[in-house]
């Protein structure tokens, strides 16, 4: 059934540039699905513009990556207005995006994560009290954005004004050697297990969206118990938060020890990214599920929640 569908991207955040080429695939995807788009880059104006266009949207394509767009408040303006959209609701999605909240909801729940704290700005300065080697990042940003490695080797474990940047508070957990996995969840079923492996450093911004900078493995080479746990924690971690259509748990797999390792669930992502090297169109093409298809039906489940 064609459709209005109003795509947002772009917005404000640190990976607005990301949005802006998930949203436009995604809008091609849907105009070749037959439905009729209006790309939308928002800013705070939204609400009047989504008002003021002249054939009102049946549907929002929520597009945006990063604050305002995944962490609950585009999605409460949206079940404000009364116009259904995608992917995940207000609380659902502020919870993923604030990591401790998150991680908290995990560990009660039996899911492993690696350990860790909170630290405020006030502590910029002051050594991190934490066993090298661990991790800084912020509490509640995507795409790695803004995440700090403090190595074994490092002379320096104090906590700088920059790791404060896009927040009052950061978490500081401990570092997971081994290998990087991730499983998508679509409706009520995981995907699959892929490896990420960088040619330089780790995982970050520039090396998740620089074309030749990341290798994905699919299915991931792991054995096939560590495989079926990671889709097991991925779904209960949806499930947990509520999550709705689509979302992307990311793992770190500690095998120095020797097969079978520990597997640690890093976090959930409600927004994931679908520009040309993101991983959950991956994983759907792998399990039969074209871009066009994929797009469209996570369309179909728009929604709002009351």
């Amino acid at each position: 059934m064609s459709r209005h569908v109003a795509v947002l991207m772009g917005g404000w955040s640190a990976e607005r540039e990301v949005s802006l080429v998930t949203g436009q695939r995604c809008a091609d995807a849907l105009e070749a699905g037959g439905h009729q788009v209006t790309c939308i880059d928002v800013d705070r104006d939204i609400a009047h513009r989504l008002g003021a266009l002249e054939r009102p949207p049946e549907v929002v394509f929520n597009a945006l990556h990063g604050r305002f767009g995944e962490d609950g408040c585009i999605q409460g303006l949206l079940e404000t207005i009364g116009l259904p959209y995608t992917h995940s609701g207000p609380l659902a999605s502020a919870l993923a995006m604030d990591k401790p909240m998150a991680k908290r909801f995990f560990v009660s729940a039996g899911i492993r994560c690696p350990d860790g704290r909170t630290a405020h700005r006030t502590e910029s300065g002051c050594p991190a009290d934490w066993q090298k080697p661990f991790v800084v990042k912020p509490g509640s940003e995507g795409s790695s954005v803004g995440v700090r490695r403090v190595l074994a080797e490092c002379n320096d474990d104090r906590l700088r004004d920059s790791d404060f940047r896009y927040g009052d508070d950061v978490m500081i957990e401990s570092y997971i050697p081994g290998r990087e996995l991730t499983v998508s969840v679509l409706g009520d079923r995981a995907l699959g297990v892929t490896e990420v492996l960088t040619s330089e450093g780790f995982y970050d911004y520039r090396n998740k969206y620089t074309a030749g900078r990341s290798q994905h493995i699919l299915p991931a080479p792991v054995p096939g118990e560590i495989a079926a746990r990671a889709m097991e924690m991925a779904l209960a971690a949806h499930r947990l938060l509520g999550c709705h259509a689509v979302s992307r748990a990311d793992f770190r797999y500690d095998d120095t020890g020797g097969e079978p390792g520990n597997l640690y669930l890093l976090e959930i992502n409600t927004q994931p990214g679908m520009t040309p090297v993101s991983l959950v169109p991956e994983q759907a093409a792998h399990a039969g599920i074209d871009f066009n298809e994929l797009v469209c039906w996570i369309t179909e489940q728009a929604r709002c929640e009351r």
